[in-house]
């Protein structure tokens, strides 16, 4: 596997992009080819063997592009198909989970919400995860509509904003410091979210650990790219791409493809 190869990124639609941009900030020499699987979207209520398919498929068109490592860049997808997908594939993969650890962690008031998608909420990965911190109670609420008015480019909207005020409202009244964003859409609706919650409510993302835990794979498997004068970025939708032409600000060329 060569150096220069691409880093390959899905998601099930733009969202994963949140994750491409704190890899991007991170690691800005590596070559990337970011996968927008829009038109299946949104994965979290898909069934587990769907999800699965569905991330077989990602991966292997990414594989054929020569893509040096595989970055899961959704929520859904790792909790319910990395497994299986490490047990596959010869490359190695970085997973996204909602970052419970440190809210739990740093939790005063030993509350923490999660906003997430029902197929992440459901996953036997994310059980496992939260019943380990016995003495946190997590308030856990689907985002029923999230992804889709986001996929549709409807962020700043009145509906976005009622829809958060209802499933934001319970967690601040049951006195929650941490509000952990389960799924990598929901980064983008954090203007949104703070016009909600009190200030004294911090929230988290995965984006930042999971840009510095694919340098670090990287790293140990010798694929660091340190030496890059022409740095090339991917974008691809089998949907519309004038949404994923608009999150990334019209700064890099989205290409629609069959996938």
């Amino acid at each position: 596997m060569k150096k220069n190869n691409p880093i390959g990124l899905f998601d099930s639609g733009i969202g994963g992009t949140s994750i491409w941009k704190e890899i991007n900030k991170l690691l800005p020499l590596e070559n990337s080819i970011y996968l927008a699987d829009s038109t299946n979207a949104p994965y979290g209520l898909k069934s587990k063997d769907e999800i699965i398919a569905l991330s077989r498929k990602n991966t292997e068109f990414l594989l054929d592009k020569n893509c040096k490592i595989i970055v899961v860049a959704c929520n859904t997808a790792t909790t319910n198909a990395i497994k299986e997908l490490r047990a596959s594939y010869d490359v190695p993969f970085i997973g996204i989970e909602p970052a419970i650890k440190p809210a739990a962690n740093n939790s005063q008031t030993h509350r923490i919400g999660i906003l997430a998608t029902k197929g992440t909420l459901n996953s036997d990965l994310f059980h496992k995860t939260s019943a380990s911190f016995e003495n946190i109670k997590i308030i856990e609420q689907i985002g029923h509509g999230l992804v889709q008015l986001i996929e549709n480019g409807d962020i700043d909207t009145p509906e976005m904003f009622d829809l958060l005020k209802t499933y934001l409202k319970p967690m601040i009244e049951q006195n929650i410091d941490y509000l952990v964003l389960g799924c990598s859409h929901y980064p983008y609706l954090i203007p949104q979210i703070k016009k909600i919650i009190p200030p004294k409510i911090k929230i988290i993302d995965s984006g930042e650990a999971v840009a510095k835990q694919t340098k670090k794979i990287l790293v140990e498997n010798n694929l660091l790219n340190l030496n890059n004068k022409d740095v090339n970025h991917v974008f691809l939708t089998n949907s519309d791409p004038e949404v994923l032409k608009s999150i990334l600000e019209n700064k890099h060329k989205v290409i629609k493809e069959n996938f």
